[in-house]
């Protein structure tokens, strides 16, 4: 391929023997059909795909009914997702019906629809972060086909396609094997927890009366034996203000991330001191969320240090204050971050798109009746484990970002004509 480069409209950069073309004269586009919800289920005629079945899990949902033929999908079809971000995929999944707010792109002559979806993110990527939503963002038809690309000759794009399917091919590897350690370290932690915080946790025999993931000889007490929990400020709307009234830092839900607490953005809130005198956290609370989208992760709960002076809680937060002279407030936050915590409050959440929990059944929390002592070392060892778990997965996902900025970076080059693939060295492109 010739290295020459031309200038189109002042702006693009088009290699020589390249053409800047629109989107729409490249392919045919065809949405999704609006598929009556009654003929849903988990099993049926044909799979369903919505833009969560874009990803390599299995489908979820079927439909039993006519399917206009248009929008039944096939290998090798360019799906693109119209909501969220946007999301681009080379379809490989076999025949299925595509749902709304999906489109698929289907190759005119003369083009390798593999090229056009490793071309079309990237124009994608600059309308999602144009458009401005206080909700979801949405993608037209217009817009996918409005769009212009840089298109090579045909065989310089069968020759770009091939190469890129090899090396990313590569890449994908590697980042699916570092996404399985990130899984393997969690799956290890979590039994080093479970056994660590709750004595003979996995040991065969009689199961516990009430908590029957445990063992009957575990001896228990409920949380609001041992501890307070304190809800938080609940905001309304504007209200007029008045001289008691006092600005304080204020800790949210975004804030709570697990076992840890993200404290690189944090909001004020102006409300009367007496509200803000029953909501400051004091070091040593543990505060945990009342709802999350993930069941796995509601109850979890990270210990407050007092990083920043007079932090009132919000609403849906709680603020845990255990009684010291029979529960370390760290113990506590191992004990909500194990496999009983996790299953505890899986089993007694209400979950209506949302996993929630309510104090009442903070209050009611099984703790294990150790003692001081056994708790401090529990604590000093379950401190030790979380420190290099964290860093262990740290390192894997600073490595997950380096993969997924290389893959990007060789996608960009090859598509723009800025790497001749021809005379790449292939693996070592990739490394």
């Amino acid at each position: 391929m010739s290295q020459a480069w031309k200038v189109r409209s002042g702006t693009e950069e088009v290699p020589d023997g390249w053409e800047l073309r629109r989107v729409g004269d490249l392919v045919s586009l065809t949405n999704g059909h609006p598929f009556p919800s009654d003929t849903f289920g988990p099993t049926g005629d044909v799979p369903l795909v919505r833009i969560r079945d874009l990803g390599d899990g299995p489908f979820e949902t079927f439909v039993t009914g006519p399917v206009p033929p248009s929008v039944l999908l096939r290998d090798g079809d360019v799906v693109i997702g119209m909501d969220g971000d946007f999301n681009l995929v080379l379809w490989n999944k076999g025949r299925a019906a595509l749902n709304q707010r999906l489109c698929l792109l289907r190759p005119r002559g003369g083009v390798d629809i593999r090229f056009v979806a490793y071309a079309l993110p990237a124009a994608l990527k600059i309308i999602n972060d144009l458009t401005f939503s206080t909700t979801v963002k949405h993608l037209s038809s217009s817009d996918v086909l409005s769009e212009r690309i840089m298109l090579p000759p045909p065989e310089e794009q069968r020759r770009i396609a091939d190469f890129l399917d090899a090396e990313t091919g590569r890449i994908d590897g590697l980042t699916g094997m570092r996404r399985r350690q990130i899984d393997k370290v969690a799956e290890r932690y979590s039994a080093f927890l479970s056994e660590l915080v709750v004595p003979g946790a996995g040991a065969p025999g009689a199961r516990h009366p009430l908590w029957p993931w445990l063992p009957a000889s575990v001896a228990t007490a409920r949380l609001g034996y041992l501890a307070r929990v304190q809800t938080g400020v609940t905001v309304h709307g504007a209200r007029d203000r008045s001289s008691d009234d006092a600005e304080y830092p204020y800790l949210r839900v975004a804030n709570v991330q697990g076992e840890w607490l993200d404290l690189s953005e944090i909001k004020t809130i102006t409300i009367p001191v007496a509200m803000a005198r029953r909501s400051t956290l004091r070091p040593g609370d543990v505060v945990m969320t009342e709802a999350n989208g993930n069941p796995d992760n509601l109850g979890r709960g990270a210990v407050w240090t007092g990083q920043i002076a007079g932090m009132v809680h919000q609403n849906h937060v709680f603020a845990i204050r255990a009684d010291r002279r029979r529960l370390i407030p760290d113990y506590l936050s191992a004990l909500l971050a194990s496999s009983h915590g996790r299953t505890y409050f899986r089993f007694t959440s209400t979950q209506v798109g949302i996993a929630t929990t309510s104090s009442s059944k903070v209050l009611d929390f099984p703790v294990p009746t150790l003692d001081l002592r056994r708790q401090r070392e529990v604590v000093k060892e379950y401190e030790a484990n979380r420190a290099t778990t964290r860093q262990a997965t740290d390192a894997l996902v600073r490595q997950l970002d380096l993969l997924a900025e290389r893959r990007q970076a060789l996608v960009t080059a090859a598509v723009t004509g800025r790497l001749d693939v021809s005379s790449a060295s292939g693996r070592g492109a990739a490394q």
